[in-house]
C-alpha cells in the first residue's frame, strides 16, 4: 500500500499527516480539538483528512485516539479527555471521507511507530513502550504484532499496582504505577520534599517563586539540571518505580526492547539513569541472562501520526 493518513487526537489538538511506507511524514496539518463536543471533534478530524487527501493520493486512514477502543478498532468506548462514550468513530469517518479507516488507542499507535521506525526499529520480535506523561500509557508488541487483548484495551501499564494500599489513583485503585512514575508523581514528590527540606531545594523553590505549591514539571527538570538535590531526588523516586515496573515486565514477557516515551522523557538521563539502575537491581538473578535494553523514544510528537498511518496498512 502506498500513502496513508495518520491522525493523532488528543484533548487539545487534532494532528494529521500523510505518511509513506518508510514512515516519513510528507505533509501535516492540525486543528484545535473541541473536546466537549463529540460531533465537532469528528468534524475537525474529517476536515484534516479531506485537506490532506485533496493534495495526495492516499489509500487508507489510521486514527490514534486517547481512550479505550474496542476489539474491532472502530468504537471509542471511553475517552477521559474527550466527550466520547461508545462513539462509532470509524463508521463516521469512513462514510464522510470514503476511505478505509482504523481506530486505535494513542499509546498503541505510538508503540507501533517506535517498533517500526523508531527506538526499537532493530527489534524483529518484541518491545514494550511506557509513555510517561501526566499519566502512564503503554503499548506491547509480541511476535511482531500489537497486543490488544480480548476487548481491545490491553497494556494499561500505568494501572498495575506497585504499592499495596498506596496512593489513591483516578482509576479507583490504590498504589498504581501511575501514582509513582508519572509527571504528576514527579511534582508531588518534589513538592513534598521541598516542604520538608527547603535548604536542599533552593534552586527549585527559586524557580517556583518560593512557593512549594507552585512547583511544576518544567521547574523540577530545570532545577535538577542545575544540581538541585530535591529535584534530582524526585527524578530518582520516579525512576526507581519505573525500574521496578521494567523488571516485572521482563519477568512476564521478556521483550527485546523497553522504550520510554511521553513528555517526561524530555528530561533524558535525569529519568532514565535512575530507572536503569533500579531495573538492574530489581532483576536479581534474572539479570545474569540477556534482558531488554531500555531506550528513549525517538519519534517524538509525530509518533501518533506515523503509527496510526502505518497501522492503516495492516
Amino acid at each position: 500500500m502506498g500513502l496513508t493518513i495518520g491522525v493523532d487526537i488528543g484533548g487539545t489538538k487534532v494532528l494529521g499527516g500523510v505518511v509513506d511506507s518508510a514512515g516519513d511524514v510528507l505533509v501535516q496539518t492540525r486543528r484545535d480539538t473541541p473536546a466537549q463536543d463529540p460531533g465537532e471533534t469528528a468534524d475537525r478530524i474529517i476536515e484534516v483528512i479531506k485537506e490532506l487527501a485533496t493534495a495526495h493520493d492516499v489509500q487508507a486512514v489510521g486514527i490514534g485516539a486517547a481512550g479505550w477502543v474496542d476489539e474491532t478498532r472502530s468504537i471509542v468506548q471511553f475517552a477521559p479527555n474527550l466527550a466520547w462514550r461508545n462513539e462509532p468513530l470509524r463508521e463516521k469517518i469512513q462514510q464522510a471521507v470514503g476511505l478505509p479507516t482504523v481506530v486505535e488507542n494513542d499509546a498503541n499507535v505510538a508503540a507501533w511507530a517506535e517498533f517500526r521506525f523508531g527506538a526499537a526499529h532493530d527489534a524483529d520480535d518484541s518491545m514494550v513502550l511506557y509513555t510517561v506523561g501526566t499519566g502512564i500509557g503503554g503499548g506491547i508488541i509480541i511476535g511482531g504484532k500489537l497486543i490488544r487483548g480480548a476487548h481491545g484495551v490491553a497494556a494499561e501499564l500505568g494501572h498495575a499496582v506497585m504499592v499495596p494500599d498506596g496512593h489513591p489513583c483516578g482509576c479507583g485503585r490504590k498504589g498504581c504505577l501511575e501514582q509513582y512514575t508519572s509527571g504528576k508523581a514527579l511534582i508531588r514528590f518534589a513538592q513534598a520534599d521541598a516542604k520538608a527540606r527547603p535548604e536542599d531545594a533552593k534552586r527549585l523553590l527559586g524557580l517556583a517563586g518560593g512557593d512549594p505549591e507552585a512547583i511544576n514539571g518544567p521547574a523540577v527538570t530545570e532545577a535538577a539540571r542545575q544540581g538541585d538535590e530535591v529535584a534530582i531526588g524526585a527524578f530518582g523516586q520516579v525512576g526507581h518505580w519505573l525500574g521496578v515496573a521494567f523488571a516485572d515486565m521482563v519477568q512476564t514477557l521478556d521483550p527485546q526492547v523497553i522504550v520510554v516515551g511521553g513528555g517526561v522523557i524530555d528530561a533524558g538521563d535525569l529519568l532514565l539513569e535512575p530507572a536503569r539502575v533500579s531495573y538492574h537491581e530489581q532483576l536479581a538473578q534474572r539479570g545474569r541472562l540477556p534482558v531488554a535494553e531500555v531506550r528513549a523514544a525517538l519519534m517524538g510528537n509525530l509518533a501518533g501520526v506515523v503509527g496510526a498511518a502505518d497501522l492503516a496498512r495492516t
